[in-house]
């Protein structure tokens, strides 16, 4: 009966063209997602009445040396030259849209506030309820809810830029971003937002 049967089964090539066309069509659709996701992004920031929260551009590593200290640049990750680059290229890609900036907000780390001065998108500020927590996670729940409080007091009539860390957009969104990733979101209440979508990393 195997015998009989083995003429009906895919060989080990086809199976590995199946497979890799199952594949392609994935990747397909994924990049069909991000494209949707990425369009209706920039229309939201558009539109105004959105927050773009942007995670710094690339800076090597992980997290922070030993020796962190807040006001000390030297001792923290920094960007790397292609983290200055990718950061102007997202304030390009702002401009390109035709989005217009109402405030640009930053994490006092030295790494998101040359992301932020690179944009190019306005003056920026300094906000401690977008510094990270990554080093000491205990903190985090007393930071999300003074960053919601902020976020409720400041409703956003046109754009918000804000440049954190992964770890704050994860808490707060759900994301994950890569460096440079842009998360759009609208606050619908408190302790609650809608995505409107994600913009990738520039290449």
């Amino acid at each position: 009966m195997i015998d009989r049967l083995s003429h009906c089964l895919p060989t080990a090539g086809v199976r590995i063209f199946i497979n890799c066309c199952v594949f392609a069509v994935i990747l397909g659709t994924s990049g069909a997602a991000w494209a949707e996701g990425e369009a209706a992004a920039w229309e939201a920031l558009r539109q105004g009445g959105h927050v773009a929260i942007i995670r710094h551009s690339i800076a090597p590593g992980t997290g922070d040396p030993t020796d962190f200290k807040l006001d000390d640049c030297a001792t923290q990750r920094n960007l790397a030259a292609d983290g200055r680059a990718q950061a102007k290229k997202i304030g390009d890609a702002f401009r390109a849209n035709k989005v217009a900036v109402e405030n640009v907000y930053s994490s006092q780390w030295c790494r998101c506030l040359e992301t932020a001065a690179l944009l190019d998108l306005g003056e920026v500020h300094e906000l401690a309820a977008l510094n990270s927590f990554f080093a000491n996670p205990e903190r985090g729940g007393a930071q999300m809810a003074e960053l919601w409080a902020w976020l409720a007091e400041n409703p956003s009539k046109g754009t918000k830029v804000l440049v954190t860390h992964q770890v704050v957009i994860s808490a707060l969104t759900g994301a994950w971003p890569r460096s440079g990733e842009t998360v759009v979101f609208r606050v619908t209440g408190p302790g609650t937002l809608e995505q409107a979508g994600r913009i990738p990393p520039p290449q």
